[in-house]
């Protein structure tokens, strides 16, 4: 599609003075970004009420529908991000590593900018400002292309912050979105890699399948969330409990919730029934293996559950036998997003984290704060499950590369 080159052409042109422009700068347009968001909270929800009345009458569900919703708090939490972002380091120019060889080179390893991102999502109208805030802070340029359930939400979200960005001296075309929904966007978007460095989506499995499948731009995906709450023999029973109810049903609907709750058999008769009550005292659906199904109300688990993220409020239940079993079942059936371990022995807690292989790993703690405001990246442009450049949430480190730069006197080899 030959308005897809225009726009990556058009990022790539803009990225060489983006990737140049000063912290003073770049903060600057944030905080002129943060500020139009406050200033027209109006038109956003206008936007996003047309998109939530299309998505009700296709009835897609309320785990959906919770992701899609802006208000005015959620509007004003974006700015917030944006104005966390401003806080943080540049990244840009930060000096990794250096050294002296003994001919004389003086050799460092300092952080720049990708170039041009490219960025898919789904239903989650505040990826189009986290995105936007954390490349621009790295110093790159973005193409963002969200969701149809989303469109009008990602629109005028885009349009706001853009021409913000661009009064105050951002160079235009550094952040575009793409306004058709047609697939064929996607697919030409992620073969452009004479323009895109980096290609993030961020969805479910099929869209993943689909750009790993054929994009020639490098991605880095942020997959799905199947996170597991483990309770060992010694846990603190309140703990657990808060943990679990936590972990579960704060917001269901997003990938860091729990999906699955392992509990040690040595507290089957005692913590158990008291877990499985109270998650469905806050209107959960339980389904368990054998021992939990025996429960009143538990419906028994298939092989499948076990898989999934519910992204509701669902969890499927397993009583094992063994840290091991725990840590087994983990790694077999988890996505390498977020899993947790209620314990109070140390070595149990050590071994839980050093073995269970995800991006995020809890001692006592809920799943929940996998999110790059939570652990102090101020925004996230995702949460990567792989394992190659950057894992765990996306903030601006995630967003550079590193060069060579090599200072001699006439060394020549």
């Amino acid at each position: 599609m030959s308005e897809i080159a225009e726009i990556a052409k058009r990022a790539k042109e803009a990225s060489r003075t983006v990737g140049v422009l000063s912290t003073a700068v770049k903060d600057a347009a944030l905080a002129s970004m943060a500020e139009a968001l406050e200033g027209n909270v109006e038109k956003i929800l206008a936007a996003n009420d047309r998109d939530m009345e299309a998505a009700r009458a296709k009835d897609i569900g309320e785990s959906l529908l919770d992701r899609l919703m802006l208000d005015e708090a959620r509007i004003q939490a974006m700015a917030g991000a944006v104005r966390e972002v401003i806080s943080l380091p540049d990244p840009v120019g930060e000096v990794t590593s250096g050294q002296r060889l003994p001919n004389g080179l003086e050799v460092r390893q300092v952080r720049v900018p990708l170039g041009v991102i490219g960025v898919i999502y789904e239903a989650r109208p505040n990826v189009t400002v986290d995105a936007t805030a954390l490349a621009l802070k790295s110093g790159n340029a973005i193409i963002l292309r969200g969701g149809s359930l989303a469109l009008h939400s990602n629109l005028a979200l885009s349009h706001i912050i853009s021409d913000a960005a661009i009064e105050a001296g951002v160079p235009p075309h550094s952040i575009q979105a793409i306004e058709t929904t047609d697939r064929a966007s996607v697919n030409a978007l992620m073969q452009l890699d004479q323009y895109v460095d980096l290609f993030v989506p961020r969805g479910g499995p099929d869209l993943i399948k689909a750009v790993v499948e054929n994009a020639t731009v490098p991605v880095l995906w942020a997959g799905a969330g199947n996170c597991h709450v483990y309770v060992h023999d010694d846990a603190d029973f309140d703990m657990a409990e808060e943990i679990v109810i936590n972990a579960k049903v704060q917001r269901p609907s997003v990938c860091n919730a729990a999906e699955t709750l392992l509990v040690h058999r040595d507290v089957e008769q005692t913590l158990l029934p008291r877990l499985v009550s109270s998650l469905q005292a806050h209107g959960v659906t339980v389904v368990g293996d054998e021992t939990v199904s025996r429960l009143s109300d538990v419906a028994p688990a298939t092989e499948e559950d076990w898989y999934t993220e519910f992204l509701d409020l669902k969890i499927a239940v397993k009583v094992v036998d063994t840290l091991d079993e725990a840590i087994t079942h983990i790694n077999h059936y988890g996505t390498l997003h977020s899993e947790a371990i209620i314990t109070n022995d140390y070595n149990s807690g050590r071994r839980f984290v050093n073995e269970v292989d995800s991006a995020a790993v809890y001692i006592n703690a809920s799943t929940r704060f996998t999110d790059g405001g939570e652990l102090g990246l101020g925004a996230e442009v995702g949460i990567s499950t792989q394992k190659l450049h950057a894992r765990g949430p996306m903030g601006l480190r995630s967003l550079t590369s590193q060069k060579y730069i090599i200072q001699g006197s006439g060394q020549a080899r």
